[in-house]
C-alpha cells in the first residue's frame, strides 16, 4: 500500500467504530475512499457529488442542524457524517464551520464492505445521543438486576455480639436474659461448644403453645443440630439458606471461633434501608461525637448503595438527606444551648447539598439569611448558631469551605434586605467574582427555618435574570470555561498534574458542565428548581433548551454521574478516599466510547448556547 493510503488507512483504523474492523476490512475501506476538500461556508454535501456518501472529518468543523435551525451536533476531526447514509431526516442540514478536509465512501460500497460487521453498521446507524441513550438504559437495568448482597461478606453484617447462655439453665432465666439485652435469639453453650439456639418462635411453640413449664433447663425447648456459615462467605448464599431452610438466625464462625450471628433483619437492612436507619440514629444523637460516628458511615453507605444498582440520582438524594439530617440535628443542639431564635431565620445550603447531588464527604457550603427585623444585640446569637453549627460539620466530616463560603464568614450571615443587594449587585454589575458567588449562590436551598425568607428572594432573582441578557452571556461566557476533555480525533485529554496524572476529572469537565448549563436554562426561563434534573426537564421545550437537548443532557449527566460514583465506590471498597479522578483504563472500550458521546453531547449543547449569546 501507498505511503499516503497507508496512512489514511492508519487514520480510519483508529476512529470508533471502524477500530473494531479487521485489517483487511479496513484496507477495503481505505482503497474505495476519496479525499475531498471544501472551503468554510461552501455549501454541503461537496459539489460534484451525486450519490449518498459517509464522510469521515480529517481536519475542519461542520455543524447539524434541524428545519428549524436548531443545533443537533457539532463535528470536528475524528467525527464521523452518516446522515446522507442513514439519517431519516432529510430536512435537516449541515454547514462548514471552517476549511475542511474530508474522507468519504459511497454508501452501498460501505454497506457491502460491512455486510459481515453488524455491530459496525448498527453503530454507523445511530446518533451519538442514541447510542448514549441505549447505554444509560442498559447501565439501569443491568444495575437493577444487582443486590449488594452479592458483594457483602457475612462478616460485614452480622452481630458481634454474642449473646448466650449455658446449658442447663431454666426456660424463665433465658427469658430474661433475652428481655435484657432486648434480642431475640440465644445461643445454648456447653463449655465453648454451641449445642442450640433460643428464639422468640421457640418459645410460642414450644413452651407456651405446649404448656411446658419454665422452670425446665432451656435445653429441652432449644432448636439443635443448629445450622452455622462461615464470616467469609457471601452474604447472599446465607440469605437464600435461611430462606430455603425457612430459619431467621444463623451463626457465624470464623475457622473454630463463634464470631456471632446473623439474622433476616440485618439482611434487610443491608440490602437498602441503611439510609434509613442512619437517618434515623443521627436524629437521635445526643452529642457531636456520636453524630460523627454515624457520619463516618456514609462512605460504606455510598458504595453499598452503588453494588445494589443506585442511579447517580438516587445516590445523590440519599447522601444529601444524609447531610440535611446531621446539619438539622446541629442546629436543634445549638437552638437547646442557645434558647429560641431572636427573630425568623433560614440556614440555607448551597452547591451540591443544596442541588440534592452529593457523593460522600464534601466540604461545606452554606450561609444564613436573617429577618429584617435583626437588631445589633441579636447579632451574637446567629454568630454562635453559625461557629457551632459550622465546627460541627466540619467535625463529621464536612470539612470548612476553602473560600470560607459559610455562615460562620459574617458576609454569608446577613439580613434579607443584604442578601438581595448581593443578588442585584452580581446581576446588574456581573464581575469575574460576581460570576463566582453566582454559580454558588444561585443554587441555594433552605434546610431549617422559614422558607419564605429565600423565596421572596429567589423571586426577585429570576425576574432580574430572565431579563437580563448580558448577565447571562456573562454567565455563559464564564460556564464555557469548564470543557469536555475531548480534543483532536475525540481522544481524551487527560490531567496532568502529578497526583492525578492521565485520569480524568469527571466531575470538573462532565459533570459541571452540565450542572452549569442547566442553572443557566433556569435562570433563563424563570425556572424555582435548583436540582439539576428537575432544571434540565422543566426547561425541556422552552426558548432557551430544546426537549430533544434536555433528554440528551439528563442522559450525558446520568452516565458521566453514574461513572463517577462507580469509580468512587472502588476507591472506598479498597480503603481510599473517593475522589473525581478516573483513569480512562478503568472502564470497558465500549464505555470509553460511550463517554466520548457524553461529551459530544455537553459540547454541542455547549456551542449551541455560545452561538445564541
Amino acid at each position: 500500500m501507498e505511503i499516503e493510503l497507508k496512512e489514511i488507512r492508519d487514520f480510519i483504523a483508529s476512529i470508533p467504530p471502524f477500530d473494531r474492523l479487521p485489517q483487511t476490512v479496513v484496507d477495503s475501506l481505505t482503497e474505495n475512499s476519496s479525499i475531498r476538500y471544501v472551503r468554510r461556508n461552501a455549501t454541503f454535501p461537496p459539489e460534484n457529488i451525486n450519490q449518498s456518501r459517509l464522510y469521515l472529518i480529517r481536519k475542519g468543523a461542520l455543524s447539524h442542524y434541524s428545519k428549524d435551525d436548531e443545533l443537533l451536533e457539532k463535528l470536528s476531526e475524528g467525527d464521523l457524517c452518516t446522515k446522507h447514509c442513514f439519517d431519516s431526516d432529510k430536512q435537516s442540514k449541515l454547514t462548514v464551520d471552517e476549511d475542511t478536509l474530508l474522507y468519504t465512501v459511497e454508501c452501498e460500497q460501505l454497506k457491502e464492505i460491512l455486510k459481515d460487521h453488524a455491530d459496525v453498521l448498527s453503530f454507523l446507524q445511530t446518533s451519538a445521543s442514541q447510542r448514549l441513550k441505549s447505554a444509560v438504559n442498559e447501565i439501569q437495568y443491568q444495575a437493577s438486576n444487582s443486590s449488594s448482597l452479592m458483594y457483602t461478606k457475612v462478616a460485614d453484617i452480622l452481630h458481634p455480639d454474642i449473646n448466650s447462655i449455658s446449658s442447663g439453665v431454666s426456660i424463665a432465666q433465658a427469658a430474661q436474659e433475652m428481655t435484657k439485652h432486648n434480642v431475640s435469639s440465644l445461643l445454648i453453650m456447653q463449655n465453648d461448644s454451641l449445642l442450640g439456639i433460643l428464639t422468640d418462635k421457640d418459645f410460642r411453640q414450644r413452651c407456651i403453645a405446649k404448656g411446658v413449664s419454665v422452670e425446665e433447663p432451656v435445653d429441652t425447648i432449644m432448636s439443635s443440630d443448629v445450622l452455622t456459615i462461615p464470616s467469609d462467605a457471601i452474604a447472599f448464599d446465607a440469605f437464600m439458606l435461611m430462606t430455603r431452610k425457612h430459619i431467621h438466625h444463623l451463626p457465624v464462625y470464623e475457622g473454630d471461633e463463634l464470631k456471632g450471628v446473623v439474622n433476616i433483619t440485618d439482611f434487610m437492612r443491608s440490602e437498602g434501608k441503611n439510609s434509613v436507619y442512619l437517618n434515623s440514629a443521627i436524629r437521635k444523637s445526643k452529642t457531636i461525637e456520636e453524630i460523627a460516628r454515624h457520619s463516618a458511615q456514609i462512605p460504606s453507605l455510598q458504595s453499598q448503595l452503588v453494588k445494589m444498582g443506585a442511579t447517580a440520582e438516587h445516590l445523590g438524594n440519599s447522601v444529601s438527606a444524609i447531610t440535611t439530617a446531621i446539619t438539622l440535628r446541629l442546629i436543634e443542639m445549638a437552638e437547646q444551648k442557645l434558647g429560641s431564635a431572636p427573630v425568623p431565620y433560614a440556614w440555607v445550603a448551597a452547591g451540591s447539598q443544596a442541588r440534592r447531588e452529593q457523593t460522600s464527604h464534601s466540604d461545606q457550603d452554606n450561609g444564613l439569611i436573617i429577618s429584617d427585623q435583626l437588631n445589633n444585640k441579636d447579632k451574637k446569637w446567629f454568630e454562635d448558631l453559625a461557629t457551632f453549627v459550622c465546627d460541627g460539620l466540619n467535625q463529621c466530616g464536612f470539612v470548612y469551605c476553602p473560600g470560607d463560603v459559610m455562615a460562620s464568614n459574617p458576609k454569608w450571615r446577613q439580613t434579607v434586605s443584604v442578601w438581595q443587594s448581593y443578588f442585584d449587585e452580581w446581576i446588574d454589575n456581573p464581575q469575574p467574582k460576581a460570576l463566582m458567588y453566582s454559580s454558588i449562590f444561585f443554587d441555594l436551598r433552605t434546610i431549617h427555618g422559614d422558607k419564605k425568607l429565600l423565596k421572596n428572594i429567589r423571586k426577585k432573582i429570576l425576574k432580574k435574570t430572565r431579563k437580563n441578557t448580558l448577565f447571562l452571556g456573562l454567565l455563559i461566557q464564564n460556564a464555557l470555561q469548564l470543557r469536555p476533555p475531548l480534543g483532536f480525533f475525540r481522544d481524551f485529554v487527560l490531567v496532568d498534574d502529578g497526583e492525578h496524572n492521565d485520569t480524568l476529572n469527571l466531575k470538573l469537565n462532565g459533570i459541571m458542565p452540565i450542572v452549569d448549563l442547566a442553572r443557566i436554562y433556569a435562570l433563563a426561563e424563570g425556572v424555582t428548581a435548583v436540582n439539576t434534573t428537575k432544571r434540565l426537564k422543566k426547561t425541556a421545550g422552552t426558548a432557551s433548551l430544546s426537549k430533544e437537548g434536555s433528554a440528551n443532557l439528563l442522559d450525558a449527566f446520568e452516565f458521566l454521574g453514574t461513572l463517577r460514583i462507580q469509580h468512587q465506590a472502588k476507591q472506598i471498597d479498597s480503603g481510599k478516599t473517593a475522589d473525581n479522578f478516573m483513569p480512562p483504563t478503568e472502564i470497558s472500550k465500549l464505555e470509553r466510547e460511550h463517554m466520548k458521546d457524553a461529551f459530544k453531547v455537553i459540547k454541542t449543547m455547549q456551542s449551541s448556547l455560545q452561538m445564541r449569546f
